[in-house]
């Protein structure tokens, strides 16, 4: 039997890069899925690709804006009529950025904050009484290594992190009565569209900073969230799963 056969997941950030393997390891796993991107025409490219690989696949598609809690709401109550019920949610959505301290610009601060702290709450708040009402689900959520060491440029990426990190400890505690787990992954240096985008050197000399000699895969960040997603973790919650390759920063 598939680790997820017969549940309902809903992936945010599920059009490019660890969002989109994440939908695509959940169907894989017998999921339906529904995708949440930031524009209509990036889910209905997203959607399409999925169905040349497996016309068989349940998946659908919704463009809420994260930070408007009400369209958030109301995204999920339509995934469950859609669906029936919604008994996975990854939390997958995010923005970075790199700017020095001295050029960081006030606004661009709340905007990293707003989509990778905010929204994560807006959905685990609208998302949670559904669970409850239907007896139990699990919350994903995706950190970053930067978590744990900072980086050297761009506070408000890492800040947010620690936030997911702490909303999901605290989240799990609150939760865990009404038996919705929730647990975050932190990936590393991974062969996103940014990635593939540098210079083979400058790949090299990241690589040669991880022990494993190599940046991650997506399919390896989202293996874990089909792992933590499924039944199989089901006395794991409060979870926070480095995905790096043992990389110290």
């Amino acid at each position: 039997m598939k680790m997820l056969e017969g549940k309902v997941a809903v992936v945010t950030g599920g059009t490019r890069g660890i969002g989109y393997a994440i939908v695509k390891a959940f169907l894989e796993e017998g999921a339906k899925v529904a995708l949440f991107g930031s524009r209509q025409e990036t889910v209905d490219k997203a959607i399409a690709s999925l169905k040349a690989e497996n016309a068989a696949w349940d998946v659908y598609g919704d463009c809420p804006s994260l930070t408007d809690y009400k369209q958030v709401e109301e995204a999920m109550q339509k995934v469950k009529t859609h669906f029936g019920k919604i008994d996975i949610l990854a939390n997958n959505a995010g923005v970075s950025a790199r700017e020095p301290l001295y050029d960081y610009d006030p606004s661009a601060f709340d905007k990293v904050m707003d989509l990778n702290v905010n929204a994560v709450f807006y959905c685990a708040k609208a998302v949670a009484p559904i669970m409850k009402e239907q007896g139990g689900g699990s919350i994903v959520n995706t950190s970053s290594m930067v978590s744990i060491y900072g980086q050297s440029a761009g506070c408000a990426y890492p800040a947010s992190k620690f936030a997911v990190n702490g909303l999901t400890k605290s989240l799990a505690r609150e939760l865990g009565k009404d038996n919705i787990r929730v647990n975050a992954v932190l990936p590393g240096v991974t062969r996103t569209d940014m990635v593939a985008a540098l210079p083979p050197e400058m790949v090299a000399r990241i690589s040669a900073g991880i022990p494993l000699g190599r940046v991650g895969e997506p399919e390896e960040v989202a293996n874990a969230f089909v792992f933590l997603a499924s039944d199989k973790a089901s006395y794991i919650t409060g979870a926070t799963l480095s995905v790096d390759g043992a990389t110290q920063v």
